[in-house]
């Protein structure tokens, strides 16, 4: 981990078979929805637990999330979300003042939009020319204070941040169920890799069970066929 980000852990629930939704263009709400109470609560504590929460545009996009802690004691992190062109819809819910909000856009954004975005009461901060540049989201975050981002999705967010070597440590939510599906999103999305020695490799740290779900944790390890 760079002394120049936070340091970033991914947090999901899944499927049995790793899926996050029915189907391609649905909200992973539907699935959210298999959660027992139990799994709920122990979602909404680990927000708790970190300074911010990021999801893509595209997530917010379909899910209309709210990024807000609401079944536990505790507070609200603040909710950041890339989005190159300043697209998010006006009437998404991390636009409300439930908790502070951080719009990540690049240079090609149009000024009424980004107005836009700020008369909600969001902050906009410009990271790039013609998309996020996400080394310096990461050093714009450190900067505004924030040591520790959680990251719920999507996968193609989770994908470029692999990429980049930016997530440090994986918790994971099996949701004790299975949808198939040749097209369905699973959990890291993007091209993928294209041969054994790029995979990237992981640490199995912990596993419990809470409620009727199984908790894995994993720390990443970025290092040639992950060793």
């Amino acid at each position: 981990m760079s002394a120049s980000r936070p340091y970033v852990t991914l947090i999901s629930e899944m499927t049995v078979d790793g899926k996050l939704t029915l189907k391609r263009g649905l909200s992973s709400k539907i699935i959210m929805g298999l959660m027992d109470m139990e799994s709920q609560r122990f979602l909404h504590k680990k927000r708790t637990e970190f300074d911010a929460i990021m999801v893509g545009s595209n997530t917010i996009k379909i899910d209309n999330s709210i990024l807000t802690n609401r079944l536990v004691e505790g507070r609200s992190p603040v909710r950041v979300v890339p989005c190159s062109d300043a697209s998010i819809p006006p009437g998404s819910n991390v636009l409300n003042h439930d908790a502070p909000t951080i719009i990540v856009v690049s240079g090609r954004a149009s000024p009424e939009k980004v107005e836009a975005i700020r008369q909600k009461g969001a902050e906009v901060m410009v990271c790039g020319k013609e998309a996020v540049d996400l080394e310096l989201m990461m050093e714009g975050l450190t900067k505004r204070g924030i040591k520790r981002l959680m990251v719920e999705g999507g996968p193609t967010l989770i994908w470029l941040l692999i990429q980049k070597h930016m997530i440090d440590h994986i918790i994971l939510i099996q949701i004790p169920y299975i949808i198939g599906g040749d097209s369905t999103p699973s959990l890291v999305g993007g091209p993928g890799v294209d041969s054994i020695g790029q995979v990237v490799g992981t640490d199995l740290t912990d596993f419990y069970k809470v409620g009727n779900h199984l908790i894995t944790e994993y720390d990443i390890i970025y290092e040639p066929n992950g060793k």
